[in-house]
């Protein structure tokens, strides 16, 4: 006896539950996306009502004037230079085709073709890039900022160039191989394989790339590197050193940064802020500053973030390149170049408000960790002057551009502290 088995509604059912399963893979990836965001999102800021300040109480009219008529330059050659750098990418996305096949003439290979291809836009856009940047040299110069001579900038921007070669290189090499591995799915494991390349170059950075530019010794200062040890344990924090880079030979402007992951970690205070023009209470509160940097993981968090948009960022390359055949074609490494810097530009914001929110954790726990809001703003009002920071930028600007509060937001910040600090202390007397 046979049983009639209706094969073409038992495919439909299979079809219509795998049609059914995409979206809603879709929808649980969004809600991890969304959830692991809103996990790194977090700092220990609380809610503050910050008071309104006005400019005029810290700066000087003529030195607003000046920081104006300075950063608006600056500004304008920064959209220049992502104008420039858009253009180029245009018109290596135009001649692909035909710089493919030139190439690969005598690279002999797919991924030799690609990679050569790659060097080729990271040379390009740095050579249309080069008379802007030494405008902004120029214009530094002139308003005290640098002091270094045109012969020892190229030789800097010559050296970036090298970096970026290899690092353009090594990821077209990468993305390509796993293009041809697994096809147009290589979006899959490429956000991730960059993340893990990211995590390695900042793991190396510290050891391999810093060195290039500058010299970097112990903090001489006994007594400050005790003090600043004892911030660090306050913030329960553990670093390898506390280093001092010669940044005097390429510009006057003080600044502190933190470097490395792990066993290259370190915080680094450029010897333009131990010149005298910074009182010691003014380095510890940047030094406490950086060190909750650490204690805070900001640099993982970044990490985080930037595995975060590597996934859906890598599945727009894979998308957009693939009526050109896909990644793993050479003549689709321009295109892919100018969707990343698309992607770039438009995630921007984000990122840069992840930047501002860190750094505004960073500034919290420096005020706590130092108690002292006196020296907080006068850290702001040192910097502002002595590296014409705009004190409070356009709106634009600080949405898009802007990796750290405005200086204005930050003098706020250390305000509202001080009120809480003394309605605290108040409670406490009554």
């Amino acid at each position: 006896m046979q049983i009639p088995v209706n094969v073409r509604e038992d495919s439909d059912a299979h079809r219509s539950r795998a049609t059914l399963a995409k979206p809603a893979a879709v929808l649980v990836a969004a809600a991890l996306w969304i959830a692991a965001g809103a996990l790194l999102w977090k700092t220990e800021v609380p809610h503050l009502e910050l008071p309104q300040v006005d400019p005029r109480t810290y700066f000087g009219a003529s030195d607003l004037a000046r920081i104006e008529h300075f950063r608006r330059v600056t500004r304008a050659l920064l959209l220049g230079a992502l104008a420039v750098e858009a253009v180029v990418l245009a018109l290596l996305v135009w001649k692909a085709s035909w710089l493919a096949d030139s190439i690969g003439g005598f690279a002999k290979g797919r991924l030799r073709t690609g990679a050569l291809l790659g060097a080729l836009a990271a040379f390009a856009v740095w050579l249309a890039l080069l008379p802007l940047g030494a405008l902004s040299q120029w214009w530094r110069r002139r308003y005290g900022l640098s002091n270094q001579g045109y012969a020892s900038w190229l030789r800097d921007q010559a050296v970036s160039l090298a970096i970026q070669i290899v690092l353009v290189t090594a990821a077209v090499a990468l993305v390509m191989s796993l293009a041809g591995w697994l096809g147009h799915r290589w979006w899959l494991a490429g956000g991730p394989a960059l993340a893990l390349a990211a995590t390695g170059l900042i793991l190396a950075s510290p050891l391999v790339v810093q060195p290039l530019f500058n010299r970097f010794e112990p903090l001489p200062d006994r007594q400050l590197a005790a003090q600043i040890e004892a911030l660090a344990r306050k913030e329960g924090v553990t670093v390898k050193s506390v280093e001092v880079a010669d940044a005097s030979k390429q510009t006057t402007a003080p600044n502190a940064y933190v470097a490395g992951i792990g066993p290259t970690r370190r915080v680094v205070l450029f010897d333009t802020l131990l010149d005298g023009r910074f009182s010691r209470a003014e380095i510890l509160s940047v030094s406490a500053h950086e060190l909750a940097h650490v204690g805070r993981r900001h640099l993982w968090k970044g990490l985080g973030w930037f595995a975060l948009i590597a996934v859906p960022c890598s599945f727009a390359v894979a998308w957009a390149t693939e009526p050109r055949g896909g990644m793993a074609e050479p003549h689709a490494v321009p295109l892919g170049l100018a969707v990343a810097f698309v992607l770039f530009l438009l995630t921007l914001p984000l990122s840069n408000a992840v930047s501002r929110r860190y750094e505004a954790e960073a500034d919290w726990i420096a005020l706590r960790s130092t108690n002292d809001a006196q020296a907080f703003v006068g850290l702001e009002q040192s910097f502002v002057s002595t590296g014409l920071i705009d004190p409070d930028p356009p709106g634009w600007y600080s949405f898009a551009i802007a990796t750290h509060p405005s200086p204005l937001d930050r003098i706020a910040m250390a305000k509202a502290y001080e009120s809480r600090l003394l309605s605290a202390r108040s409670l406490e007397g009554s």
